[in-house]
């Protein structure tokens, strides 16, 4: 759901996901958390409500894709934030839980950042847009997604 924020997505996380019982779930959130989308959010609190969502998605034996945050220089939309280096911190710290949980670390990150922090213009966003990827930039998530989904669903 667009817009959405980890506390939106964690209380729908049981009929939107445990109830359809599938075998992998792919997590990709917290940029519009640091958007201050539903208010300010900290980072820590980001990083747990991912954590619950995945620890629920283990408990009831689906197996987790944990994904990078997409790279931000700004949100358009409320200018200012800053966000780089929030991702940057968020993504270090969502790799290292995935490690140690033995989920699979989808970096999106990586493949799509610019020398600024920002995600890749005109490659892979608009220039009046900066957050959502383009046909391109899905294309590079797609490539990615689908080894990490079959790296998971051979664990």
């Amino acid at each position: 759901m667009g817009g959405q924020t980890t506390p939106q997505m964690l209380l729908r996380f049981r009929p939107d996901v445990l109830d359809l019982k599938p075998k992998v779930v792919v997590i990709l959130a917290g940029t519009n958390d640091i958007a201050g989308n539903t208010g300010w959010t900290s980072l820590e609190t980001i990083i747990g409500n991912i954590i619950s969502m995945a620890e629920l998605a283990n408990s009831n034996g689906i197996k987790v894709v944990i994904s990078a945050i997409l790279p931000a220089i700004d949100y358009l939309w409320k200018p200012g934030l800053e966000p780089s280096l929030k991702i940057i911190s968020i993504n270090k710290a969502l790799k290292l839980y995935a490690k140690e949980n033995n989920f699979i670390y989808v970096d999106y990150f990586s493949s799509m950042v610019d020398d600024k922090g920002g995600l890749k213009v005109p490659e892979y966003t608009a220039a009046n847009d900066l957050v959502h990827p383009n046909k391109a930039g899905y294309a590079v998530m797609e490539k990615l997604v689908e080894q990490a989904i079959k790296k998971a669903l051979t664990k």
